[in-house]
Formats: structure tokens, C-alpha cells, sequence
């Protein structure tokens, strides 16, 4: 494994291990307020399942339909911590088994298997988030992760097929519209293009249309649908309604 991958290994731990502190002594039964329909134990099973699919769709390299989160049951919660963690084993093994650069399959077309590590990294961190929301406690993430989860979701609107996975992302097509997500602790930001055919983006600190400022922790939040463009922890120049249109199909 290269760095990148090593790191990817080391966050995903991180973050499950940050989940499961966030749920621990929490109600199974209790809302999720960022995730409407779930249960907090909605919340954990589809972790945990998560893990468990996107393991076996490396070591199969075949696709496999997503699974419904309300069919997985974790367990009696004072065993959630522990079925956690072996669920994140599973897919560190079945990455490193394959091997990170063997092509597997993904819902972006084929893609190498460390892709997995990735995308359970950005959703786990940001459904960290929703835990601690749901438990009352704070949300903190390290700033590279959280980087890395912003990135991620980027090259997932931007990417070719995605339109086709989520036809309201149609609606951010542009004429050189520019957005450019700004943090206050962790180096360039990001700016943002929309085009006729799509979004594009790379990484820099140009001025845009609308300029969002913030600890990257806080980009995550409001990136993730988690924080409202208006919420107070938000620095806002520019074209507020650009964003509102953004934040309001960027659903994923």
C-alpha cells in the first residue's frame, strides 16, 4: 500500500472508532434529526453493513445491489463497538487481500478496490457527525479526513455517471457559475464550476461567486447537507442564493 491507502486504512478506523463513541449509551430507538427516517440503530447497522457489502464486492469484483439498512440488526448495543470494528476489519482485510489496485466493481463503473476505503471513509465521517448530533455531544474530525471526505464527495457529483445515479444533480449544470468552499485550517480550498455538462472543480483560493469560509470540519457540515448555508459558523461573500441552489441538489 502507497501512503494515501495506508492513511485511508488508518481513518477509517479513526472514524469508527469516533462512531462508536458517539452511539454509546445512546437510545437505539432515538431519531437521527440529519437522517429523518432512521433510529439510531438504523444508524449503526448500515455502518456496519456497509462495511460487510462493500468487502464482499472487492473480494467478489461483482456487483451486488446496496442492502437496506433496516434489515441489518447490529446486536445488543454494549456489543456494538466490537461489531464495528470487525466490520471495518473485514474491509481492510478484503482490500489488502485483493490488493488495493486490483479493479473492482463500484456504481461509478470499475474503479480500484482502495476506492471502497475511501467512500466508507467519507460516509462514516460524516454520519460520525450524525451520531453526535443525535446523542447531544460534539462533532470533531481531523482536518486531513475531513478534507478527504469533501474531495471525495466532488469527484462522486463531478463523475461522468453520476447524473445518471441522481438525476437532480442534472440541476447544477451551468454557464461558469463559481462556488468556492474556503477553509480556515487545512491549506486551498476548493472551486467549484458549473458547467453545461456538469460540475467540474479543482483545487484554489480565487475569489468566486460565492465564497463559503470555515474550519474544514464546518465545510464538511454544510457540504454534507449537515449545515445549513445560513448557519452563523458559515462566512458567506457573494451570491447566497448560488449556494442555496448547491446545498439544495446536492443530496447523496
Amino acid at each position: 500500500m502507497n501512503q494515501t491507502q495506508i492513511r485511508l486504512v488508518d481513518g477509517l478506523s479513526e472514524v469508527t472508532d469516533a462512531f462508536a463513541v458517539a452511539v454509546a449509551g445512546a437510545d437505539p430507538q432515538a431519531p437521527v434529526p440529519t437522517c429523518p427516517d432512521w433510529r439510531v440503530r438504523d444508524l449503526v447497522g448500515h455502518i456496519g453493513q456497509a462495511y460487510r457489502w462493500s468487502a464482499e464486492l472487492v473480494r467478489s469484483r461483482a456487483a451486488a445491489p446496496p442492502p437496506d439498512p433496516r434489515d441489518e440488526d447490529p446486536g445488543d448495543p454494549h456489543g456494538w463497538a466490537e461489531w464495528l470494528v470487525a466490520s471495518a476489519a473485514d474491509l481492510i482485510g478484503a482490500v489488502t487481500d485483493t490488493g488495493p489496485e486490483t479493479v473492482v466493481w463500484t456504481f461509478l463503473g470499475e474503479r480500484p478496490a482502495w476506492f471502497w476505503l475511501r467512500r466508507m471513509v467519507a460516509d462514516t465521517a460524516v454520519h460520525v457527525a450524525d451520531a453526535a448530533f443525535a446523542a447531544g455531544r460534539p462533532f470533531t474530525i481531523a482536518p486531513d479526513l475531513a478534507t478527504g471526505a469533501i474531495s471525495e464527495g466532488l469527484e462522486l457529483i463531478s463523475a461522468a455517471e453520476a447524473a445518471a445515479l441522481k438525476p437532480d444533480l442534472r440541476e447544477l449544470r451551468g454557464d461558469g457559475q463559481t462556488l468556492l468552499l474556503r477553509p480556515t485550517d487545512a491549506g486551498s480550498g476548493w472551486l467549484i464550476t458549473r458547467t453545461p455538462h456538469g460540475v467540474t472543480w479543482e483545487c484554489g483560493t480565487d475569489d468566486a461567486d460565492v465564497v463559503v469560509t470555515a474550519p474544514v470540519g464546518d465545510l464538511l457540515l454544510a457540504f454534507s447537507r449537515r449545515m445549513t448555508p445560513d448557519d452563523p459558523r458559515l462566512t458567506l461573500t457573494g451570491d447566497a442564493a448560488l449556494l442555496h441552489h448547491w446545498w439544495t441538489h446536492t443530496a447523496f
